[in-house]
């Protein structure tokens, strides 16, 4: 890699504010904020919006649409194809 062309890449603490929940992995998002870890060393935190744990995906409390009954109410209103 060239020298002097790629971001800084270290440790930031990413915090998602919906539900309270932060993780420290390593990136190249710097935050203007920092914050005091469980290690006792300070790390720039950057908010997001949703994680996995308040992505109703992972946390199981997404909706499943009722595709079948679409398909029957459309077959009832305009008839099925020819």
């Amino acid at each position: 890699m060239k020298p002097g062309i790629h971001p800084a890449y270290g440790p930031v603490v990413f915090r998602d504010r919906a539900a309270g929940h932060a993780f420290l992995t390593r990136s190249t998002m710097t935050g203007d904020k920092s914050i005091e870890w469980e290690d006792g060393n300070t790390y720039p935190v950057v908010d997001v919006e949703i994680s996995n744990v308040s992505h109703p995906f992972y946390t199981g409390t997404a909706r499943v649409l009722d595709t079948a009954g679409r398909v029957e109410r459309f077959e009832r209103r305009y008839g099925k194809g020819r």
